[in-house]
């Protein structure tokens, strides 16, 4: 009897045995799908339009969030456009700040400048802003973007050396789309 009962355990063994197997096999699938889904090195941030009080607000944020800024240009540093003067009003105005938040997150603004057409209404005072990996993939998202919307600034190299162009999608929203070779900050 006592060779049934042992016999009737190891039968009783197994199935549980093999109902575990697969339990130890979950994990590593689960692994594999994280490694297949992993982002892409391209960032999106916020970029806030302000009205002549930009380096007021960044100062402030700079007081809650701490570190410093990474560029402060100014409207008058431009150069000239073609029919476009920078009016003495507003030379002195923020037209570029960018305020690291975190290793993934930079806080960017400018103030809005009504001799260049910028009208500041409450509610377009901010846009997305997405930095792409390489030309390419900032390429392929601005044309995904714009389609169907409007493209207020096409994808260029600018003076302040980024691959940058800026467009509305369908659904009103306002990006900003830039690649850098060599970051700032």
């Amino acid at each position: 009897m006592a060779t049934t009962k042992k016999k009737a355990a190891k039968k009783a063994a197994k199935p549980v045995a093999k109902k575990t197997a697969p339990k130890k096999a979950a994990p590593k699938k689960a692994a594999a799908k994280k490694t297949a889904a992993a982002p892409r090195a391209t960032t999106v941030n916020v970029y806030i339009n302000y009205n002549g009080n930009c380096e007021q607000a960044f100062n402030f944020y700079k007081s809650v969030f701490g570190g410093s800024f990474t560029y402060v240009g100014r409207y008058k540093d431009m150069p000239p456009q073609n029919g476009m003067p920078i009016p003495a009003s507003e030379a002195k105005k923020i037209m570029h700040v960018s305020l690291p938040i975190s290793k993934e997150t930079i806080l960017m603004g400018c103030d809005m400048m009504g001799g260049m057409g910028q009208q500041y209404i409450k509610g377009n005072n901010f846009m997305v802003s997405v930095s792409a990996s390489s030309r390419q993939e900032a390429d392929r998202i601005f044309k995904a973007l714009a389609k169907g919307g409007k493209v207020t600034m096409p994808m260029a190299d600018t003076f302040w050396g980024s691959y940058f162009g800026m467009a509305a999608d369908k659904f009103g929203i306002q990006w900003t789309i830039s690649y850098d070779q060599n970051p700032m900050g």
